[in-house]
C-alpha cells in the first residue's frame, strides 16, 4: 500500500451533496477495505464557488483510486503518489467534518 493525495475539481455543488458522497465513500470504502483506506479530506472552495477536496488515502494502486472514485461518483484523474510528510501541527480547530 502507497499513500496519494487525490484532488476532485468541482465537484459538489452544495454541502448536502458532499455529505452524500462522504457517506457513499465509507461505504465503498468498506467493501474495498483490502486495496483501499480513507485517511483524510479537505473540502475547498473552487473559483467559482463550487466544492471540491484535497484527500489522502492509502491504496494498493492508482486502480484501485480510479475505481473507488468512480463509484463514489467524485472521479479523478490528479492521483499523486506521497513522497514525503512532514507534519508539524495538528489540524486546528474548528475543522468541521462533512
Amino acid at each position: 500500500m502507497e499513500l496519494y493525495i487525490i484532488r476532485r475539481h468541482r465537484i459538489w455543488s452544495s454541502e448536502d451533496e458532499l455529505a452524500a458522497t462522504n457517506q457513499k465513500s465509507l461505504e465503498v470504502g468498506e467493501e474495498m477495505k483490502d486495496r483501499l483506506r480513507w485517511i483524510r479530506s479537505y473540502a475547498v472552495t473552487e473559483e467559482d464557488g463550487r466544492i471540491g477536496s484535497v484527500c489522502i488515502y492509502e491504496a494498493s494502486d492508482r486502480e484501485a483510486i480510479r475505481e473507488h472514485g468512480q463509484r463514489i461518483g467524485a472521479p479523478s484523474d490528479d492521483i499523486r503518489v506521497v513522497r514525503g510528510t512532514a507534519v508539524k501541527r495538528d489540524d486546528p480547530e474548528p475543522v468541521s467534518a462533512v
